[in-house]
């Protein structure tokens, strides 16, 4: 391991300690504010001046870089030889790592919240919802098959339907609020099993 990557699993646990202190804080300074009901995001809307954009740098913006910088690390451990699914897989990874980051930059705007920038942070949501699960599932029909990284590719696999379950089908029995926060959850826990050392067994592009 070299000097660099020593650093990513506890930037990792850096990530997910900024998303929750972020949100305990701001909820603390929102009057009315449930975690159990409302999303997130609210916590960052356009009419919350004084601790929206702090908020949005610690929830979204720095986990999401630091998540995009783990997912590279993962592109660049991809075994020897490893095939067009789990390459395109790792871009994709990162692509949702950015996508995520990108919510902290486009507010939720409260008076508009099917339109304007409230919009553009739906998309910035929706990307990251369907990039990290069909990355994971690219790199998880790659790896499976390669010796010493089929522990990653299990994790990852769990990691993705969890992320779809949360995103996409928990609203109707955890509420949207609960299960957009387990989908957030599961990706940064998973940004913490992706940032530890290359599996036993696989071997790294670096050390063709």
């Amino acid at each position: 391991m070299n000097g660099v990557e020593r650093w990513r699993v506890p930037a990792a646990l850096l990530a997910i300690a900024s998303c929750v202190l972020a949100a305990v804080v701001a909820g603390q300074t929102v009057e009315g504010y449930s975690h159990l009901r409302h999303p997130l995001a609210l916590l960052g809307a356009r009419q919350l001046q004084e601790g929206a954009p702090l908020f949005g740098l610690f929830a979204f913006v720095l986990p999401g870089l630091i998540g995009g910088w783990i997912a590279l690390g993962v592109r660049d451990r991809l075994p020897a030889g490893a095939g067009w699914s789990a390459r395109i897989g790792a871009q994709l990874l990162v692509l949702a790592a950015l996508a995520f980051a990108a919510q902290g930059v486009l507010p939720l705007d409260l008076d508009d919240l099917d339109g304007g920038s409230s919009r553009y942070h739906a998309a910035a949501w929706l990307l990251w919802a369907l990039a990290f699960p069909a990355g994971a599932t690219l790199l998880v029909m790659e790896l499976w098959r390669t010796p010493g990284w089929r522990r990653f590719a299990c994790i990852t696999a769990v990691a993705a339907l969890l992320v779809v379950a949360g995103g996409f089908l928990g609203s109707g029995w955890a509420g949207s609020a609960m299960s957009q926060r387990v989908a957030f959850a599961v990706w940064l826990a998973w940004g913490v099993f992706a940032a530890m050392p290359t599996p036993q067994g696989g071997v790294s592009r670096g050390a063709a």
